[in-house]
């Protein structure tokens, strides 16, 4: 019996959770839920305590542990709480001995170690994905960039890369258990390699995947930092069709004030650049962005270059975060707006962005696009456009659908021939 494991946050975070199942079961631990954290903002963290108030108010017999990345940068806040049995750092969570103990009872109630201190990444062999059709890859992990508003190196430690060779194995093993899509994660992906031997690039592990693995039909990536896009990457890009189109951007903002403040290493300009050259390499691709609102210092005007930048760029799909300070990042000590205006700005930015979908959306119409069948009528397609659509066909499957239109959250559409 598979154990419970409630996940917030990113990509990584789900991967790692069908990762910790699977150390669980290995440890035979019975009767415990495990709450795998996120510490990006203020927010996140609120929202994981209440849950495991209500948790523990539904199910008082279960024993809670809790992990994940605010459970590595303020372990404090969980010990406090008398619904939590155990905390439990990021790098313990994925080793088997940490629920043997607590299940023996033996177990020190809070083991976190210095995340700093790790220097390896071990791959996890995650075999399935409950209730998924695609299936996630890690193959970084942490992150050597200290832009000021991020409190993740310290949850995740300096970045660190799963050696190619076993990278290729897994996506081997997970094509042959019939996942038909794998998306690569990691916190910073594009600087995956540079702590390798010979320093392989992202681009270059992608060639590697595609080419030794010639039975996955379709490669995806995560969050990306589109100015480290290598070369290789550039040229897988436009020469491989199993490389998906659809990417996703740690843009942050739109103006190049703010992102100098906020320790970024690119400009506006390089972001517009980074899209027009992939649009021309795949005229089918579509981008999407974080963008934080209400930065400190951001002015009106600048706050606009972040909405303009969304038509500049050809940006479809917004992950927009209003600011919220994170304690012991150098913008938690910048001058603040207040959270009012971070989510006022917030809101425009996210009903531009819905605007920039619905035109996306229906540009689409008419054509046949290639779907991955998540559950009865409804998939992705390759650019990541949710479609529900008419006809039968099985999770898993790829399909071929007429669009038909849309209703401004998904595309509309039936099966074709």
């Amino acid at each position: 019996m598979a154990i419970d494991v409630v996940t917030f946050g990113c990509r990584l975070n789900a991967y790692e959770s069908e990762a910790i199942k699977a150390r669980a079961q290995e440890a035979q631990l019975r009767n415990a839920v495990v709450v795998n954290t996120c510490a990006v903002t203020a927010e996140a963290v609120r929202q994981s305590r209440q849950a495991i108030r209500k948790l523990k108010r539904e199910r008082p017999d279960v024993r809670i542990i809790v992990t994940g990345c605010a459970a590595q940068t303020e372990p404090e806040t969980y010990a406090a709480m008398p619904e939590v049995a155990q905390v439990l750092g990021n790098q313990e969570k994925l080793t088997a001995s940490a629920y043997a103990d607590f299940g023996a009872g033996a177990a020190e109630r809070v083991r976190i170690n210095d995340i700093m201190s790790v220097r390896e990444i071990a791959p996890q062999m995650v075999d399935h994905f409950e209730g998924r059709s695609r299936a996630f890859l890690q193959v970084q992990n942490g992150c050597d960039h200290r832009c000021t508003f991020c409190i993740i190196p310290y949850g995740r430690g300096n970045s660190r890369s799963v050696p190619m060779g076993a990278v290729v194995e897994e996506a081997r093993r997970l094509t042959e258990n019939g996942f038909a899509e794998i998306v690569l994660t990691g916190v910073d992906l594009t600087s995956y390699g540079g702590d390798l031997p010979g320093q392989p690039s992202l681009g270059q592990l992608v060639g590697k995947i595609l080419r030794l693995v010639p039975a996955l039909k379709r490669l995806r990536l995560s969050s990306i930092d589109s100015i480290e896009a290598d070369p290789y990457l550039m040229r897988a890009i436009a020469e491989e069709e199993r490389l998906m189109p659809h990417f996703h951007l740690s843009a942050q903002s739109g103006d190049d004030l703010i992102l100098k403040r906020m320790k970024r290493r690119h400009n506006r300009a390089d972001t517009i650049m980074f899209c027009d050259t992939v649009r021309r390499l795949r005229p089918d691709a579509a981008f999407g962005a974080d963008l934080i609102t209400g930065f400190p210092t951001e002015s009106e005007a600048m706050f606009e270059n972040s909405l303009k930048l969304v038509d500049d760029a050809g940006l479809t799909g917004l992950h927009v975060f209003p600011f919220s300070p994170r304690k012991g990042t150098p913008a938690a000590r910048m001058p603040q707006l207040g959270a009012g205006v971070a989510r006022e700005r917030g809101a425009r930015l996210r009903a531009k962005g819905e605007e920039a979908r619905t035109r996306h959306f229906h540009a689409l119409a008419g054509m046949t696009r290639s779907v991955l069948v998540e559950k009865s009528g409804f998939g992705h397609s390759e650019c990541f456009a949710p479609i529900a659509f008419e006809g039968i066909a099985a999770p898993g499957a790829i399909v071929p659908v007429l669009v038909t239109g849309t209703d401004g959250a998904k595309l509309l559409g039936r099966q074709a021939a």
